[in-house]
């Protein structure tokens, strides 16, 4: 202690003295890091050995840090950066990992990690439409960041198409390919449950993963005829604000749908799979084909609780792309989600 102390004034005064030529610290800040990693090394030498190559390769790369933070990221992406990394990697790991509030559903971590996972799809958007444009960029980035959350998708991307009017073909095309993702990621979540209950919704799933595929594509095309210099663009990575309305709008529902399913119990497996839809249709679905896998009804009636879930949730990504607050973007993004259910239920109906 009493070294890092006399290390760390000696520091402060050799930077007084030489800051007016040399207003950087990153020397200074490599001294003190030195000397931290030297005391660790007493305790933890494996840890303190792998963190001393992590320096010396930040140090190796500070020029072309520098440049890269000079001229490639604007001041506000830097910003956005650092907001990021405080929120997943200060925060997140602070908040409580516990449920909390009325019925003790509500786990602040898991709310405050969809907060995360909002701002790293508005980012990973951000950077998409940054590399590729907003044709293919933005479409791709909607249908990975929908395997996260496809409501947060949806969501971020009403935001970029308002900052961008530009770029809205392509927000809209990466919002409707989000569902498909959903879709896979359900079919995936349900042969892992129940191999009955999948083969049951193999015609739902087919039909409204197709529409969802097809109807994006029209934007896709759209987007790359109407080329753009969004690519070289600057702006804001995510807003917090819209994350952290969207992970309230998701613990609320959550709350409201375990006091109806408390309420009603295994009767109310339909009410309860829309309700429970509106925050995740996976879990809804989850629950219904356990139902079905422990005997207790047969693969075919979870059918409807099942699609219930996807409605009540295509509801739930219609109200976030109404309250982006871009008229246009939702106009757009309506009928394809309208569509998408649509497709599901007629394919129910017909096979």
């Amino acid at each position: 202690m009493a070294v890092a102390v006399v290390i760390g004034a000696l520091v402060a005064v050799g930077y007084a003295r030489s800051s007016t030529r040399d207003p950087g610290l990153t020397t200074e800040i490599a001294l003190v890091t030195t000397v931290l990693l030297g005391a660790l090394a007493i305790r933890e030498p494996m840890l303190a050995s792998g963190l001393a190559v992590v320096v010396v390769i930040l140090l190796a790369s500070r020029t072309r840090l520098h440049r890269f933070v000079r001229s490639v990221l604007s001041e506000q992406e830097l910003h956005d950066l650092l907001l990021f990394a405080a929120a997943a990697l200060v925060v997140l790991p602070l908040a409580p990992d516990r449920a909390v509030g009325p019925l003790s559903v509500i786990n602040p971590r898991t709310v405050w990690r969809l907060v995360v996972i909002f701002m790293a799809i508005s980012g990973a958007g951000y950077i998409a439409l940054r590399l590729l444009g907003p044709g293919i960029g933005l479409a791709l980035s909607g249908l990975a960041s929908g395997f996260v959350s496809s409501s947060a998708t949806i969501g971020a991307m009403g935001t970029r198409a308002r900052e961008n009017p530009a770029v809205r073909p392509g927000a809209v095309a990466g919002a409707v390919l989000s569902t498909v993702a959903t879709i896979i990621q359900m079919a995936l979540l349900l042969a892992a449950t129940s191999r009955p209950t999948l083969s049951a919704l193999r015609w739902p799933l087919i039909f409204s993963g197709a529409a969802a595929a097809a109807y994006a594509a029209v934007f896709v095309v759209r987007s790359a005829r109407h080329r753009t210099h969004s690519k070289e663009q600057k702006g804001r990575a995510f807003h917090l604000p819209a994350a952290v309305g969207f992970a309230a709008i998701v613990a609320a529902v959550t709350l409201a749908s375990a006091a109806i399913h408390q309420w009603l119990g295994e009767r109310g497996l339909v009410l309860a799979a829309g309700v429970a839809g509106f925050a995740d249709a996976h879990a809804a679905a989850i629950g219904a084909a356990s139902v079905a896998a422990s005997g207790r009804i047969p693969p075919d009636a979870a059918v409807i609780p099942v699609l219930a879930a996807l409605s009540t949730n295509t509801v739930t990504k219609a109200t976030l792309a109404v309250l982006s607050r871009d008229r246009a973007f939702a106009l757009e993004v309506l009928p394809g989600l309208l569509l998408v259910i649509g497709a599901a239920w007629a394919s129910w109906a017909i096979f």
